[in-house]
Parts: C-alpha cells; sequence; structure tokens
C-alpha cells in the first residue's frame, strides 16, 4: 500500500499528464469530487487518496486506446 505522500506525488504526475497530454480531458478534472460534499470539514485519507487516483487512472485507460 503507498503512503499519503506517495499517492499525493502519483495524483499530481497523472493530473499533470492529462493537463498536458490530454487537455481535452482537463474538464473532467472538476467533476470528480475527491470527498463527500456534505461533510463540511472532510479527511483526506489513504482510501480516498488511492480512489481518487484509480478514478483519474480508469479515465486515461478507456480514452488513449480510442484517441491515439
Amino acid at each position: 500500500m503507498k503512503t499519503e505522500k506517495e499517492l499525493n506525488e502519483a495524483i499530481l504526475k497523472i493530473t499533470s499528464k492529462i493537463h498536458n497530454e490530454y487537455p481535452e480531458l482537463s474538464k473532467y478534472l472538476l467533476e470528480i469530487p475527491i470527498t463527500i460534499p456534505e461533510v463540511n470539514s472532510p479527511e483526506i485519507n489513504i482510501k480516498i487518496l488511492t480512489d481518487y487516483y484509480e478514478t483519474l487512472e480508469n479515465i486515461l485507460k478507456k480514452y488513449i486506446p480510442n484517441h491515439n
């Protein structure tokens, strides 16, 4: 299991890749909630970061084969 720091670095890397290589997907980054909006002070933990990273990764995996 990755640490919180490793997950944050991975999220930054994949987000940068999306912005630089597939800017047309950037609009979806704002639509992906990283936390539950009903919570006033949501706790960001490894599970939430992992889920967010996996969501970003899945977007790329589905998009790249059809748009290269």
